[in-house]
């Protein structure tokens, strides 16, 4: 039998739907305009300058950003061709291929972090109270953790 969604929970469901069709280009729109990359690109790059060396293996960036790994190579091979990241070889497995932000790829994460984070603060911020932002953080992690926990997988 279908658990239809209630009132209620309709109501909240569109503006979600909405946001998650909505934010993604408009944050491509601002980082294409302005540093010449797509969101995906970025995101690419912010998690590369979290790690140590700004270096990991293609498998954990491809967890770590949602993707396959096909996208990804595909999307590392545009960032090796701008010279902001490069692949090597791991020296542990030679089945392993390590990604390495540049210092040039750097560089251009950190001229594109400005307008990025003015947008999503613009976006998604500006308005709320502490106590708005504590709700999102609970609630965008509980359905992240239902999404992850459900076994069902997003194909990028």
């Amino acid at each position: 039998m279908t658990r239809w969604l209630t009132e209620d929970e309709l109501a909240s469901w569109f503006p979600l739907a909405g946001v998650m069709l909505k934010l993604n280009p408009a944050l491509d729109s601002q980082l294409q305009r302005d540093s010449d990359m797509t969101h995906f690109d970025y995101l690419c790059l912010a998690m590369l300058s979290e790690e140590d060396d700004w270096t990991t293996t293609m498998s954990a960036l491809a967890g770590r950003t949602n993707a396959s790994l096909s996208r990804l190579s595909h999307v590392i091979t545009k960032l090796e061709k701008r010279g902001w990241v490069c692949r090597s070889r791991s020296e542990v497995s030679r089945r392993v291929t390590m990604v390495r932000m540049t210092d040039e790829g750097y560089k251009t994460l950190v001229a594109a972090a400005p307008g990025h984070v003015e947008t999503v603060r613009s976006l998604v911020y500006e308005g709320l109270s502490d106590e708005d932002v504590a709700d999102l953080h609970r609630l965008m992690a509980h359905i992240l953790d239902r999404i992850e926990s459900s076994g069902l997988k997003a194909q990028c």
